[in-house]
């Protein structure tokens, strides 16, 4: 009952643990409490249906599963929360912003719907057509298509990896485009680092370490993983 606001990831970004949204949304909403869904793990390559989670809000930054480039994100605003106050002002939030010869004429109102909490300059020259090349890229692919394809190789690396001994979570409480590999001894030292001398490239994040390939990767890319892995352990 004292809890506002629930920030949570649709994936934990350790391990690709799934987090049941569309379950805990109606606990939050029984208590008046507000939803907020960080997708930056996950928008891109597992899909989200806003209909189904109905958040109040949804956030991703684009540098990585969008591939868009850095210092873009975007925001869902639910319509019952588009008049709220903004956290910062500026001119392009303003109604009748686009029209550049009437911006002598001061506007206390804002854009309609979510554009009022567009940050400073979101009409970014340089990046947005980056971004819009890679959302459409991504959505020719498809999203469940990139989910499922990735589902298959980190299948793959997971069954693998118990082969090495090393911990994975159960398929059914993990994303699919998403691997913590965990070491029962502990993480071996310089792990990440000896790895990167042979040009394979994980993350260490806590006990885990974290492997997230993407469509460009390639059986070879997986023989190598674990050609060097093998190695280091």
């Amino acid at each position: 009952p004292q809890t506002a606001i629930a920030a949570l990831p649709h994936c934990h970004w350790t391990d690709g643990t799934l987090v049941d949204l569309a379950a805990i949304g109606p606990i939050l909403r029984n208590h008046g409490a507000t939803l907020v869904a960080d997708l930056t793990q996950s928008l891109g390559a597992l899909p989200f249906d806003c209909r189904v989670i109905k958040p109040d809000f949804a956030v991703a930054a684009c540098y990585k599963w969008l591939l868009g480039p850095y210092s873009t994100g975007v925001l869902y605003v639910a319509p019952q929360h588009q008049d709220g106050a903004l956290l910062e002002h500026n001119w392009m939030g303003r109604a009748g912003a686009q029209n550049f010869t009437r911006l002598v004429d001061y506007q206390d109102k804002f854009q309609h719907g979510a554009r009022r909490f567009d940050v400073g300059e979101a009409a970014n020259f340089a990046l947005l057509p980056a971004l819009a090349s890679a959302l459409e890229q991504v959505l020719t692919w498809g999203i469940v298509n990139i989910q499922e394809t990735l589902r298959l190789m980190t299948g793959d690396i997971a069954e693998r990896a118990r082969g090495l001994g090393l911990q994975v979570s159960d398929p059914a409480y993990r994303s699919g485009h998403f691997l913590g590999l965990r070491f029962p001894a502990g993480l071996p030292d310089g792990l990440a680092t000896r790895l990167a001398k042979q040009r394979v490239y994980v993350s260490v994040r806590g006990d885990s370490v974290r492997v997230t390939p993407h469509l460009y990767n390639t059986a070879d890319d997986i023989d190598r993983l674990f050609k060097h892995l093998g190695k280091v352990i």
